[in-house]
């Protein structure tokens, strides 16, 4: 059958082709042993299909053959449509392990699309290298080569836009790299669908308490101020802002919690608020934040 006029002819690629019944068993079943296989099933006459079929291929495309897309003419293949009982398109069905995993009809949204194709990356369990580019960019970091993490930051969340770990380290290798006007600006190129993910708030808190830090003042006066007066809460708050700084965060911890336990309501609990702070900015396993967490706790409930 001829396309309708305006249609444009389907695209293919190694990842994407057109599929026939006399290939699906191999190009959708078969396959999908290996990785997911999406199938759309289309009609050249089918409106809402022409403004699908492009969303797929390019979500499709963006995985680099994590997931493969086998586009249907009902039209020409009726069995394999009447065999997955198809009574609308576009319908399309995600196989993996040989077996569809799942299905939905009419033209979606591409959020929706990229949705539906993420579950299909992290069923199969192969995310591209995503998990060890991180790592190595968490690595860079870590080893003080901020520029360059902040370089690979970049290029994950440019290849996953909506990635919050690769945006929460763009941040933090920016302000490593740049200082806190590198990392505004990174911030601000945040995407809205990710910018309340965990890693974006504790990024958002490192630069918090960096900008905190650019007003700390001497570390030895500031001790000799809390020595003097140990009742002296703005002296001991400084003095844990000074300690934070200087890459002490226990240090800062301790005299945080010291400072909660003699007055936790002092200046309307800006010590517990700026413990938050600092646990939030701090990774999740990180024994220093999890043990403040813990003496924190026994404070508040004793």
């Amino acid at each position: 059958m001829l396309l309708g006029e305006g249609a444009q002819a389907p695209q293919t690629s190694e990842y994407i082709k057109d599929v026939t019944e006399a290939d699906f068993m191999a190009e959708v079943v078969e396959a999908s042993m290996e990785v997911p296989v999406i199938v759309d099933f289309w009609a050249p006459w089918c409106g809402p299909c022409k403004t699908l079929m492009p969303l797929l291929e390019a979500e499709v495309a963006r995985t680099k053959g994590r997931v493969r897309l086998a586009k249907v003419n009902i039209d020409e293949n009726q069995m394999i449509a009447a065999q997955l009982r198809v009574q609308s398109v576009p319908t399309v069905y995600a196989f993996y392990k040989g077996q569809p995993v799942d299905a939905f009809q009419g033209a979606v949204p591409q959020s929706q699309i990229k949705q539906f194709i993420d579950k299909l990356t992290q069923l199969s369990g192969d995310d591209g290298g995503l998990a060890e580019a991180l790592a190595m960019a968490e690595q860079m970091l870590e080893d003080g080569a901020a520029g360059d993490a902040a370089e690979t930051f970049a290029a994950i969340a440019g290849e996953e836009p909506e990635n919050a770990d690769a945006w929460g380290g763009l941040i933090r290798a920016s302000l490593a790299a740049g200082g806190p006007d590198a990392a505004e600006a990174a911030l601000a190129q945040v995407p809205a669908a990710v910018a309340g993910a965990a890693p974006i708030e504790a990024a958002k808190a490192q630069l918090q308490l960096a900008a905190q830090a650019a007003g700390a003042g001497p570390l030895d006066d500031l001790r000799a101020r809390v020595d003097a007066d140990p009742a002296d809460q703005q002296a001991r708050f400084d003095l844990a802002t000074a300690l934070h700084a200087s890459g002490d965060v226990e240090g800062a911890v301790d005299q945080l919690l010291e400072s909660f336990r003699r007055d936790r309501e002092w200046n309307d609990g800006a010590a517990k608020a700026q413990l938050l702070t600092i646990f939030d900015a701090l990774k999740p396993n990180d024994p220093v934040g999890q043990k403040g967490r813990r003496r924190l706790s026994s404070l508040i409930f004793s």
